[in-house]
């Protein structure tokens, strides 16, 4: 009899349980248009004839991406000691390991399990009639409640937590891209800042001795009061923005040692925005199907996937569920005797549950047939922002530029406008309220500048990270594939 129980054990085991219950999942379509916009924004972005097409974000890592070497230690810094970083790993160690427990259901609990009793039975309950004392020991070998899969049930509980683990390592691409765009962009803002302060220092220097020259020439009578309060006021204001300045530098340092995860060596942080080598030209490939390898919309399409397993789990709930509990062991009345010859004793007790009304199990199918509703709303959602971001940035890329070169001609006009001011106030030919004039739309305009350029790095860091950069594929989608497919995942 034990033969027969092992035999059945085991046919139940090999033989498979057959297709889940689960819709056949089909990826919805994208609601997004096939190719990017197109138009005045997004001309200026646009490859010249004969110029090579930049390669698309995935196919290049950040530190090819990335020229300036300083900025890839901070990157590297971050990526080993930022802490939301590692809770994001932590969290898809977690899920692996739902998984693994959830997969396990598929399989019997083995336990080996020794018992021992003793009792007293009182005369009007015992058989003889005779008060006596009994005693029982066992040991034995068992499954416990092991409920046989034949509907699919724990199979597609099984799939759910295979897609909420695959979407928590998509999770963990997303941060690691937005931590390489942030260090990035944060380490961009402080050069720029940088700049900006240097520019304000030798404003100030430039102001304070246009003041000491005027001081000088109304202690003469040469300059009236009017010109020397004017003087001031520039003074003043550049005063003001080197404090500023000074205040957006530390805070900009405070962010970078925060997304690093550590203190950032100071021999790693920029001088100026000039002193840091551009990132790469990334192009926004052939179509916009190149968004759905974004790991936010990978991550969107693996909770889809999770919520149609659950439609299956919910299915199979209609259907009996079969469990088997089984032991084999010996047993005797001593425990001197528990191992000798003829103490076998065996137990086989299936089970088969049928459900005849349970209004719950309607109401979970409803439940689960909404929930993926909502999956493929966000999916679809995930699939517009993501087209939305790349193009915002084609948009900014394609007008930049523009507004740089229109900037550097401000930039210089101006220059020379102060040039002509300043040697027509110091003949005499015309007031001080001219240079004053001119100093601050110079000085308004280097700003500008200075900004735009930034705008213009970032925004190519920007369009690298929307477009799925920032990361180094360890898995790709084949292999995730390839894994869903060795695991049981299938449309069935």
């Amino acid at each position: 009899m034990n033969k027969n129980i092992l035999s059945l054990l085991l046919g139940i085991i090999i033989v498979p349980a057959g297709c889940t219950m689960a819709p056949k999942y089909t990826r919805p379509a994208a609601p997004v248009p096939v190719e990017w916009p197109h138009g005045a924004a997004y001309q200026g972005g646009q490859s010249s004839p004969g110029v090579p097409v930049a390669t698309e974000a995935p196919e290049v890592a950040w530190q090819e991406f990335f020229a300036d070497p300083k900025l890839r230690q901070v990157i590297g810094i971050a990526l080993t000691n930022n802490h939301d970083l590692r809770i994001a790993a932590l969290n898809v160690e977690r899920a692996r390991a739902i998984y693994g427990i959830q997969r396990n259901e598929l399989l019997p609990t083995l336990d080996a399990v020794g018992s021992g009793s003793k009792q007293r039975v009182p005369a009007d309950l015992s058989n003889s009639g005779r008060r006596q004392t009994v005693e029982r020991y066992d040991a034995n070998l068992g499954v416990a409640a092991w409920e046989i899969d034949f509907f699919g049930r724990i199979r597609s509980l099984k799939d759910r937590a295979l897609e909420e683990y695959l979407s928590t390592e998509q999770a963990r691409r997303s941060a690691q891209i937005l931590l390489v765009s942030s260090v990035a962009s944060t380490y961009l803002v402080l050069a720029a800042d940088r700049e900006n302060l240097t520019l304000a220092e030798t404003t100030h220097t430039t102001q304070q001795d246009a003041y000491s020259l005027i001081k000088r020439r109304h202690a003469l009578g040469l300059v009236n009061d009017l010109d020397l309060n004017r003087a001031q006021t520039q003074v003043d204001a550049a005063r003001g923005d080197v404090a500023r300045y000074t205040q957006l530098v530390a805070q900009d340092e405070n962010a970078l040692t925060l997304l690093a995860g550590s203190l950032v060596p100071t021999e790693l942080l920029p001088g100026g925005l000039s002193g840091v080598m551009p990132p790469g030209e990334i192009g926004a490939g052939v179509s916009s199907e190149v968004l759905l390898r974004r790991p936010d919309v990978l991550q969107a399409e693996n909770l889809l996937r999770a919520a149609n397993a659950d439609i299956g789990a919910a299915r199979a709930a209609f259907f009996p569920r079969i469990s088997l509990t089984a032991s084999s062991g010996t047993a005797s009345t001593d425990l001197s005797g528990l191992f000798k010859s003829g103490s076998g004793a065996w137990s086989y007790a299936p089970q088969i549950v049928m459900p005849i009304f349970d209004a719950r199990t309607w109401s979970a199918h409803k439940a689960a047939k909404v929930q993926r509703e909502i999956a493929v709303t966000q999916y679809e959602k995930a699939v517009q922002s993501a087209f939305r971001d790349v193009a915002d940035a084609l948009a900014t890329r394609g007008t930049v530029d523009q507004q740089v070169g229109a900037q550097q001609s401000l930039v210089n006009a101006v220059a020379e406008t102060h040039r002509l001011s300043s040697s027509r106030y110091d003949k005499g030919i015309d007031s001080y309220l001219s240079v004053l004039d001119a100093q601050r739309s110079l000085y308004t305009a280097q700003q500008g500048l200075v900004s735009l350029r930034l705008a213009k790095l970032a925004n190519n860091v920007r369009l690298y990270a929307v477009l799925g950069g920032g990361w180094q594929a360890s898995t790709s989608a084949g292999d995730t594939a390839m894994n869903r497919s060795s695991n049981g995942l299938g449309n069935n």
